[in-house]
Order: C-alpha cells, then sequence, then structure tokens
C-alpha cells in the first residue's frame, strides 16, 4: 500500500476507484464498505484508494477537541494496510476545509487521484461548511467524467456498527463488545516510565505506561485482561487504569499500570503496545495493601483462567 499524506505530493496516473471517510477505527462497518472498494477495483481494473484525515473533522468543524480517538493515525495505516489497499491518502482536513464542493472534486479527486469512480454514502456532505452533497457529486461525476456509486440507507442501516457506539462501549468498561464491533481487541502504545514501584512490595510489580497519543480515547478505570506486545512477542498481563486511591488517595492524574504474569525484565523506557480483551472489575479503594494484594491475587487467578479457556 502506497501512503501519501502531503497534497503536493499526491499525484497519480493510474486510475482510481475512490472512498473517503474518517475511518476512525477502520471496524468492521468500514470494511464492508473497503471489501465493496477492493472488488469493484478488481472487476473494473482500477487502483483501490482510499481517502481519509489526520485529524477528526468533527474536532476541527465543531471545535470537538476530546473526541477521543480510537485509533492514531499510524495505527489507522497499519489496519488499512493489512486490508489489501493500493493507495491511502491522509488529508489534513484544516488545508481543505475551506474549498468548495467542486474545487475538492477538481483539484483533489481529479486532478490529484485522476478518479474513475467514487464510492460514497448516500448522506455524504463535502466541501466548505458541508455545503455539497450527493446530488452535486453526481453532477461533478458528470463533468469530469467519473462514476458515482451511491451506498443507499437500507445498506447503511446494515451496517448497525459505528464508532460513536464503541467509543461509547470502551468508555463504559464494555471492552468484548467493543471488539466485537472492532473485529480485533483494542489496542494502544506507550512508553513504560519509572513509576513509585509500590507493586514491588506486594510483589505485583507494574509497567507503568504513558499513552503516546493524548487523543486517543482511554478505557473506564478498573481493571483489565490484557496481552503486552514488544520485540515481537506477546506477554499475558492484567492492567488497571484509575488514581490508585489505595496507595495515593490524594492523587489526580491517572495512571495505566500493567501486571505481566511470570515475567521478569527491565521494561523502563520500553515502547509497547497493550491489547485489551475483558474487564474484570471496577478500581476500588481498600483499608490496607494486604486487602490490596488479595484482590490481585483473585484478579491473577481470573486472568491466568481466561487465557487458560483461551488455548
Amino acid at each position: 500500500m502506497k501512503t501519501q499524506i502531503n497534497i503536493p505530493d499526491i499525484k497519480s496516473t493510474k486510475r482510481n476507484i475512490v472512498t473517503i471517510g474518517t475511518f476512525d477505527g477502520v471496524h468492521l462497518g468500514h470494511k464492508k464498505i473497503i471489501d465493496r472498494l477492493l472488488k469493484s477495483s478488481k472487476t473494473e481494473n482500477l487502483e483501490s484508494t482510499v481517502i481519509t484525515f489526520s485529524e477528526h473533522p468533527r474536532s476541527v468543524l465543531q471545535s470537538e477537541k476530546n473526541i477521543g480517538l480510537l485509533n492514531t493515525t499510524d495505527e489507522k495505516i497499519l489496519l488499512l494496510e493489512k486490508l489489501g489497499l493500493d493507495n491511502l491518502v491522509i488529508l489534513d482536513f484544516k488545508s481543505i476545509a475551506e474549498l468548495s464542493g467542486e474545487e475538492f472534486v477538481k483539484n483533489i479527486l481529479v486532478d490529484k487521484l485522476n478518479i474513475q469512480k467514487i464510492i460514497i454514502g448516500y448522506d455524504h456532505r463535502f466541501g466548505k461548511n458541508r455545503s455539497s452533497d450527493i446530488h452535486d457529486l453526481i453532477y461533478f461525476g458528470k463533468k469530469y467524467h467519473f462514476d458515482v456509486e451511491q451506498i443507499s440507507a437500507q445498506e447503511l442501516n446494515d451496517i448497525t456498527i459505528s464508532s460513536t457506539k464503541i467509543r461509547n462501549a470502551i468508555s463504559n468498561g464494555q471492552i468484548t463488545l467493543a471488539n466485537s464491533y472492532l473485529g480485533y481487541n483494542f489496542f494502544f502504545s506507550g512508553k513504560v516510565t519509572l513509576g513509585k514501584q509500590l507493586g514491588r512490595t506486594i510483589q505485583f510489580p507494574t509497567a507503568n505506561i504513558e499513552m503516546q497519543n493524548p487523543k486517543k480515547i482511554i478505557p473506564k478505570t478498573g481493571v483489565y485482561i490484557v496481552k503486552g506486545e514488544w520485540n515481537n512477542q506477546q506477554h499475558q498481563g492484567m492492567m488497571n487504569i484509575g488514581f490508585r486511591p489505595t496507595v495515593d488517595e490524594n492523587n489526580l492524574s491517572l495512571s495505566i499500570e500493567v501486571h505481566f504474569l511470570n515475567l521478569n525484565e527491565d521494561l523502563y523506557n520500553k515502547e509497547i503496545t497493550i491489547h485489551i480483551l475483558d474487564f474484570i472489575r471496577e478500581e476500588q479503594k481498600f483499608n490496607s495493601l494486604q486487602d490490596l494484594k488479595e484482590q490481585l491475587e483473585k484478579d491473577k487467578n481470573k486472568t491466568i483462567e481466561f487465557f487458560k479457556n483461551k488455548t
């Protein structure tokens, strides 16, 4: 897959079939649309191209600064590449937000991408102030000689999955539901930073993880079953997201800590990816470190049992 980011660098001499969207999550609903794109590209001998954005359009148009992205740009590239696309174009939404509908079609789709066909939802809006719709796109298609294939209301309704539903599930700790919508386990990446090392005192050492991208959604506070990935290896573990009320009741900073099973390795400064598999329980405050340790033993046993049942 060829990925292009800067508009001046985009130039295709090959004939392209295109779809456009935010594709946050690259979930099963998105994959249905992309499968349709890929099938058409093969039958019509066209290059398959997805156009997406480096930031969520709502964060630009509606000033929603805390949308909570399901994917960073790098994650989105990784997921889309697995689908077998020929091209991925990532636009800075701010750089095109002032273009009229026709300017976007002419300057980007026609002049840059040599578009022959577009597959798009019947309710898609584009251009400055979202002033152009599917009827305008059909008109532009006739004017600039490309086909427009609409995804009907019925077809879109059949795709019951949405990025918003997935965000809500993750925010509510319904991680297995979110994963079923995504078609893969929700994941994030971060660097292991130096913590207070209190976990070592109760035989539960943890890796403190600092998320790489502050715009990425953080799941609900609580304890989760996870897999950590680094150096092309995966390691089973359990993760706490929260404020550590038992050991630091005045703490206002959210922390992400992972205890890996049967691991004796210094992870400080390592970049690791965490795949979240299931939710165990809410975060809670215990009366003593001994009570906390006893609960962690129960969490560990649940985690071990979970992985036993998966094998």
